[in-house]
């Protein structure tokens, strides 16, 4: 299953990338905003490289955008595999990209806290992130949807709506723990 939650979420995460990134060059259209090297530079920086200029750091910008992407996108793959789906839980991704982005920024120096940026930058920045966790979001939900209801939403199918004190799922059983004589002998019982 492992293999399955590390693919499946390095190609949400690289679609959520890749949105991002073209949404960000047609917002750069529309408002003349320039392209920022941040990406370019915490690579640099985290990798040692020598900062570049010019197509050497679009390629490490291009690079930085996809490959976190990728990687961040694991952990939405993890989320929905688990049962966290849908919307409310791309919100809460988006706010774990945003954290991602200024631990590795504010650590390497490239950048500051958000709270001392101008308020247009800043709103623009949480628009691009929440439109890269939103399409991981999409991407990573359907591609754990095949393999049916995550723990948690077989949980909240015991008692549908809103309730408090709904007890945990039975223990999923293996046929090896169920085998005669084990303290697990009894069949599981019905779902």
């Amino acid at each position: 299953m492992m293999k399955r939650v590390v693919w499946q979420g390095l190609v949400a995460g690289a679609a959520g990338g890749m949105v991002m990134t073209l949404g960000e060059k047609a917002e750069q259209r529309l408002t003349g905003r320039p392209d920022s090297y941040v990406p370019a530079r915490v690579l640099e920086r985290l990798t040692g490289m020598a900062e570049q200029s010019g197509g050497r750091s679009e390629a490490a910008n291009w690079a930085m955008h996809l490959g976190q992407g990728a990687v961040l996108g694991v952990l939405r793959s993890v989320m929905a595999h688990a049962g966290l789906r849908g919307p409310w839980s791309s919100a809460k991704f988006t706010v774990v990209r945003l954290t991602n982005d200024q631990i590795l920024e504010n650590a390497t120096g490239v950048g500051a806290p958000p709270e001392s940026w101008p308020r247009r930058e800043l709103a623009v920045d949480l628009l691009h992130k929440a439109v890269y966790a939103f399409t991981t979001g999409v991407v990573a939900d359907a591609l754990a949807a095949r393999s049916g209801p995550g723990p948690g939403q077989r949980h909240a199918a015991m008692r549908p709506g809103r309730h408090a004190g709904v007890g945990p799922l039975p223990r999923r059983r293996s046929a090896e723990s169920r085998a005669p004589g084990s303290a697990w002998s009894s069949p599981v019982p019905p779902r």
